[in-house]
């Protein structure tokens, strides 16, 4: 797996740290693929409740690097697109993942690295963390984000995040629904333990029933959600970690 991408795994949850501090960890073919494979290899480890995506070094990910960007300049439609689609598919396989992907972010998240942030279940982020989408300063589109963006935050804030490019602060990230918690910087990395911690103590099967059930639901009529709904509530109903849990809440419950 080289070293654009230190593993590391602390029970049930793996860490994935972008290695690249020396280039604020911006994304290149090596580091995507990296963690595509990164990734791939979470999702196969039944052990694990939740995967955390960090940098390494004073930033998050700071987008493409310069070689990405010249590389962009000098391809062809063709080539251009199959570069598109490449980074396309890291969204679509964190959004498949069966278990939550938490974004830990400190620094700077920007342009790429907003998107790779904007496209995990959750964002975490230090009250100095800055994030941004400012393609369009260059000519370019932060198009691929967009559809996950766009499921995130209203339309109008959509449209003046993706137009304007400005940067803004983990506190204006959190009220615009882009981020989820904010904690101090001296203290993040135990925040950050302490709050993903928290899968550890529920159940795997209900947590990947919950995911799968939360983004099937895009872009389906009321009666169909319902409809959804009814099905993953009569698998879980199936599952052992329901069946164990409801004989562990009965024998609480009995009278003494």
């Amino acid at each position: 797996m080289g070293d654009e991408i230190l593993t590391m795994t602390d029970g049930s949850i793996r860490y994935l740290t972008l290695n690249r501090p020396d280039k604020r960890n911006a994304l290149n073919d090596p580091l995507i693929e990296a963690l595509k494979d990164a990734l791939r290899a979470a999702d196969a480890d039944e052990s694990l409740r939740a995967i955390v995506i960090r940098g390494a070094g004073k930033d998050f990910c700071s987008g493409a690097d310069l070689s990405a960007l010249q590389k962009i300049s000098q391809s062809s439609f063709e080539e251009n697109l199959e570069d598109a689609r490449n980074l396309a598919e890291l969204f679509a396989i964190i959004r498949n993942i069966k278990i939550p992907v938490i974004a830990a972010v400190h620094g700077r998240a920007l342009a790429g690295g907003c998107g790779l942030a904007t496209g995990c279940d959750i964002v975490l982020a230090t009250k100095s963390a800055r994030f941004g989408y400012p393609e369009v300063k260059i000519g370019f589109v932060p198009a691929i984000v967009t559809a996950i963006l766009r499921r995130n935050v209203s339309e109008k804030r959509a449209f003046e995040l993706i137009t304007q490019g400005h940067e803004f602060g983990a506190e204006e990230a959190r009220s615009l629904g882009l981020v989820n918690r904010v904690f101090e910087d001296d203290s993040f990395e135990d925040a950050v333990k302490v709050y993903v911690s928290a899968y550890a103590n529920v159940s795997r099967s209900a947590i990947v029933l919950s995911k799968r059930l939360l983004y099937q639901m895009d872009g389906m009529s009321f009666d169909e959600a319902l409809t959804a709904g009814a099905i993953v509530n009569a698998e879980a109903r199936m599952t052992d970690d329901c069946k164990e849990g409801i004989a562990r809440f009965l024998g609480r419950s009995k009278p003494q």
